[in-house]
Parts: C-alpha cells; sequence; structure tokens
C-alpha cells in the first residue's frame, strides 16, 4: 500500500487530470455492476442470458443441425425443399398415427405385418391391399383412441379418431406408396455423414462387425459428442467477450465480498473462473493462492463448476428429459457455485482448513471493448482443444463401449449380440454389478451407470456412451432416455455427474497439486460422496411430487438435510467472525 501511495504521489506531480474528481465511465458502470447489493442479481441475470442464448436459442439450432444432419440423416441445404418435405412428412405421419390407432384396437397384427417397412417381405401394393380391406371392415362410426407424444417437449396428449378419419388416412397413407417421404425427394438433400460411410461400407462388402464398430460405435459415440461443438462455441464466445472486456474482474471482485464471508478468498474465484473452460488450467491456477489451507480447498471444490467438457452432457439432459427447458443449463452453474460456497462453508469450521483465508487485492481494468480477433481466438482455442479431446480420448473410449457393448456371451458362446440381446453384454454384465449403487438416486439402469464411469475418462464420454446404448433400438435416443428417466431422476442424474470426480486428466491436476496421496484420495472421496448425498436427496424428495415417494428415503433425506443445516451454521473453529474486507484498487 505505501508503494502505491508513494507511486500516486510521483505521478500527481507529473500531470493534470482532466474532470479531476470526477467519476470516470468505468466508475460510472461499477457504481450499479459492483453494488453491494446488485452486483449478484445482475450477475445471474449475466449467465442465465449467456446459457440461454448459448443452450436453448442459437446454440440448440446449431447444434440440432449438426446432430440430425451432419452425423444424421442429412439436411436440405439452404433449406431448399425443407418447407415442403415437412407438409408432406406431417400429413403421412398423421395418417400413420391414425391407422396405429385401428390396428393396435382391432388387433389386427396381419394387417400391422404387411405395413411393416422394416420387414425384408414388405411390398406396398400387399400393404395398400391389406389396409384398403382393414378399412372396409371398419364402420364410419367406430372410434379408436390414440396417445400423441410431442417429441421436442414429450408431452402426451389423448385424442380418439373415427372409421371416416381411417379411411381418409388409408387414402394418403397408400397414395405415399405406404412409405415415409424421402427427404432426398424434395429440394437439395446432403445426405448425413452416416450415410455417407454406410454407403462406402456397403460398396466394399464391409464385414458387419466393423460396420458396427464404425457407424454404432466411432460414428454414432464421436458424433454425439461434437454435435454439441456448435452450442460450445456459441458459449466460449461470450466468456471470452465477458473476460476481454473487464466484467469478469469484478465478479472476482464481488465474489470475494461473498466467498470471504464463507471461509474462500477471493482468489479462489479466479481457479473457478478458469475452470468454465477446463478442470485442469482452474486447478492449476490455485498455485496464486499463499495460504496452503486455502489452495487445497480450492482445489477440491473448483471441478464443482461447470466446465466446457460438461456442456453437452448439460444440453442432452436438458434435450431429452426436459424438453430443452431454458432453465436447466443455467441452473447447473448455479449449483456448481452453491456447491462450493456451501462446500467452503463446512471445511472451514473443520480443523484442516480453519483459520482466516488469505487477502485479496487486485487491479481492476478499465471497461474496452475486446477486439475481434481476441474472442475468436480464445473461442477457437479453447473449441480445438475440445474437438483434438474427442479425437483421440473419447475415440478410444467409444470403441471400447461399442465392442462391451455389442459382444457377451449367449447359451455359453461369445459372439457378437443383436439389438435385443444388448442385456447379454460384457458392459451390461458390468453395469448391472454396480448399478444397485445408483438405485437410491433414481437411475439404478445400467446403461446410466456405466455412463457415469465413463464419464471418469473424460466428461464428454457420457454423451458419447448415452448416444450408443440408447441410439438402438426404436425411437431416436432422446426419446429413449426419456422412457428411461423422470424430471427428478434425470436431474439427479445430472447433479451426480455434475459434482462428483472429474475426468482423469483433472485428477491427475489434482494429484499433482497436491503433492500427496492421501489429500488426492480425500478430494476424489469428498467430491463423490458430496454428489452422491445431493442426488440422492433431490430425488428422494422430488420424488414426493410424483407420488413415488419412499418413507425411509425421505426420513433420510430429512437427517441429511438437518445434518447439513447444522454443518453450515455452527461456529468456526478459530473464531466466531471472518473478516470480509476487501480492497479494490482502480
Amino acid at each position: 500500500n505505501e508503494r502505491y501511495v508513494y507511486i500516486a504521489s510521483i505521478i500527481k506531480q507529473c500531470y493534470k487530470k482532466k474532470n479531476n474528481g470526477g467519476l470516470t465511465v468505468s466508475d460510472k458502470i461499477d457504481k450499479i455492476v459492483t453494488n453491494r447489493i446488485l452486483a449478484l442479481p445482475i450477475f445471474a441475470v449475466v449467465m442465465f442470458i449467456v446459457y440461454y442464448i448459448s443452450v436453448t436459442t442459437v446454440g440448440t439450432v446449431a447444434t440440432d443441425w449438426a446432430n440430425d444432419g451432419v452425423f444424421g440423416d442429412g439436411w436440405h441445404l439452404f433449406g431448399i425443399g425443407a418447407g415442403e418435405y415437412e407438409d408432406v412428412s406431417g400429413e403421412f405421419g398423421d395418417a400413420a398415427n391414425v391407422i396405429d390407432a385401428f390396428v393396435t384396437a382391432e388387433g389386427a397384427d396381419d394387417v400391422a405385418d404387411a405395413i411393416d417397412t422394416e420387414s425384408d417381405t414388405f411390398d406396398a401394393a400387399a400393404a395398400a391391399s391389406a389396409l384398403d380391406a382393414f378399412a372396409a371392415s371398419v364402420s364410419d362410426d367406430a372410434t379408436a383412441n390414440y396417445t400423441l407424444v410431442d417429441e421436442e417437449t414429450l408431452a402426451e396428449e389423448d385424442v380418439t379418431y373415427t372409421g371416416a378419419e381411417l379411411k381418409e388416412a388409408v387414402a394418403t397413407y397408400a397414395s405415399y406408396g405406404c412409405e415415409e417421404p424421402d427427404p432426398a425427394d424434395y429440394g437439395v438433400w446432403v445426405p448425413g455423414l452416416p450415410g455417407i460411410i454406410e454407403s462406402g461400407l456397403d460398396a466394399v462388402n464391409c464385414a458387419d462387425w466393423l460396420k458396427g464398430l464404425i457407424l454404432d460405435g466411432i460414428v454414432a459415440g464421436v458424433g454425439a459428442v461434437l454435435g454439441f461443438v456448435p452450442q460450445m462455441l456459441v458459449l466460449f464466445i461470450f466468456l471470452a467477450f465477458l473476460e476481454s472486456c473487464g466484467y469478469m474482474a469484478r465478479i472476482a471482485f464481488v465474489m470475494d465480498r461473498i466467498f470471504r464471508k464463507f471461509g474462500l478468498s477471493g482468489k479462489s474465484f479466479i481457479p473457478i473462473l478458469i475452470g468454465t473452460g477446463c478442470g485442469v488450467p482452474g486447478i492449476m491456477a490455485s498455485r496464486t493462492i499463499e495460504n496452503e489451507r486455502d489452495r487445497r480447498m480450492t482445489i477440491m471444490t473448483t471441478t464443482f463448476i461447470p466446465c466446457g467438457a460438461k456442456l453437452p452432457f448439460i444440453a442432452m439432459i436438458a434435450g431429452a428429459i426436459f424438453g430443452g427447458a431454458p432453465w436447466v443449463a443455467p441452473s447447473a452453474y448455479f449449483l456448481g457455485i452453491a456447491a462450493i460456497i456451501c462446500s467452503g462453508i463446512i471445511l472451514k469450521k473443520t480443523k484442516m482448513f480453519a483459520g482466516d483465508p488469505a487477502p485479496f487485492v487486485m487491479e481492476l481494468p478499465a471497461y474496452h471493448w475486446p477486439t475481434v480477433s481476441n474472442v475468436l481466438r480464445s473461442m477457437w482455442e479453447r473449441g480445438w482443444s475440445f474437438i483434438k479431446k474427442a479425437g483421440t480420448i473419447i475415440l478410444l473410449s467409444t470403441i471400447i463401449v461399442w465392442f462391451t457393448t455389442y459382444f457377451g456371451v449367449v447359451d455359453g458362446a461369445f459372439r457378437m449380440l443383436t439389438e435385443d440381446e444388448i442385456s447379454n453384454s460384457i458392459l451390461a454384465t458390468i453395469g448391472n454389478a454396480i448399478a444397485w449403487i445408483f438405485a437410491p438416486l433414481g437411475w439404478g439402469n445400467w446403461q446410466a451407470a456405466v455412463a457415469s464411469i465413463t464419464g471418469l475418462v473424460a466428461k464428454e464420454n457420457i454423451v458419447g456412451t448415452l448416444g450408443i446404448l440408447y441410439g438402438g433400438g426404436d425411437g431416436t435416443v432422446y426419446s429413449n432416455m426419456a422412457s428411461h428417466f423422470t424430471v427428478v431422476s434425470g436431474y439427479a442424474f445430472l447433479a451426480f455427474n455434475l459434482l462428483c470426480a472429474p475426468c482423469f486428466a483433472a485428477i491427475g491436476a489434482i494429484k499433482r497439486e497436491m503433492n500427496n496421496a492421501k489429500w488426492t484420495w480425500f478430494a476424489i472421496g469428498y467430491q463423490c460422496g458430496f454428489a452422491y448425498l445431493v442426488a440422492f436427496v433431490i430425488n428422494q424428495l422430488g420424488s414426493i411430487a410424483l407420488g413415488t415417494a419412499n418413507v425411509f428415503g425421505i426420513i433420510v433425506s430429512i437427517v441429511l438435510i438437518v445434518l447439513f443445516i447444522f454443518l453450515l451454521v455452527r461456529p468456526y473453529k478459530e473464531s466466531t467472525t471472518l473478516s470480509d474486507r476487501a480492497v479494490k484498487v482502480k
């Protein structure tokens, strides 16, 4: 401080400041964004907007194109023919719903077999003849009930069709040759990578097992991860802009005031901020904290914040289980901050971490417009790092996941399995052995269990694994996931994988920074235990709203909440209060 005072006295003699004593533009902005009352609400609104645009609006449009187009069936170039195809596809789909309702109600299995386009014996003329005969046998006054499911929101609607509508539907169905319209027949159609690769493999008579590995393993797994790159790039652009313009430095200052009350230093926010991109440099940034206890506590809690690798997973859960609800992604971010703050309070009140946090002095740069090149460079560096990981670690992981998913022992013979035999696979055997551990969290199925384990290699692996395990059979990955999760168990699944131990690379960084095996295992154990208890409480209390509550689970949850509150409010070991002073240097 004396040094800064001396420097200021010299500078004061060397120049005359215009509007001496007046507030600069940065000062005027800071009176609002660093205000004791308004700072946190403004920060919350800013982050909500960032995640809303990245995950729900602009980012979702780009990601849908990547998932459904590039790594899906394909897309209409510049949208040419897309509108016409949607019209005919909708008309055919409505007719198919009416026919399906009556076929199911009447138990007409022979008709169902005749119109099954995936059957090797399917014949359009025979299907049309069977439908005509079936429609003629149904009176115009007959009715059939059907449940419509919205593909986006998964909302259900019960409708009733009449026999007259069935006859109209049969005519419409037959006009399309009893087969769903091909999007390639409308406008300019660009096939997706899976279709192009499959055609190439068929052309060279590729072996079935190798074709399955490439399409169901590599393309499905890596493609499911890379499909979320557009969302990540949009998020990285916003974060780079906030960092470059000087706003994030203000947030570090504001959070110091909050963190200090809870036993953490404002210096702890810098690793957390860096951790939003990747946990490894976030953990390494804890070196700036001189106090060893604060440094260890920061290392243990930094990875609670969602990093870039977790964004695809968050987006997948939001889209598959919550219908793309805009609140899911921001809630994941603030869940991480809440976990950091609560952990700081609890750990600081233990003998291992007791003591006042280290002082925090930082310089706040003047607000300025960042250059486009810097923002784009920052976005690309983060995005390219993610893409490289997808091309190495995730590629290897998806190959292993595919092999263990599609190979197993059936009737005493080890062989490649069909879609309906996957429950006998190597991966299913491993998953079923550990699934009971996660049953109290609401997702005790083997697919979710092994996805969480593969997430330890790289968090993006969760998306790739789920893409492989839920990608087979009828329906899309999202619809298959929605059938295995409720909104409560889905959020518990999200919370656990956000808060549990990070990827192997981050665990390695924790080991290097802790420089102690016991502290490393303690950090991993705390993260996994904390994540398990949070997910447990979410599932058990949330099940009350669904009417599936378990009395024992609710009692245990209440006990855990009471214990949690006690740990938060009990007095500190060394003093009853902590200094909450922060110094702001302009």
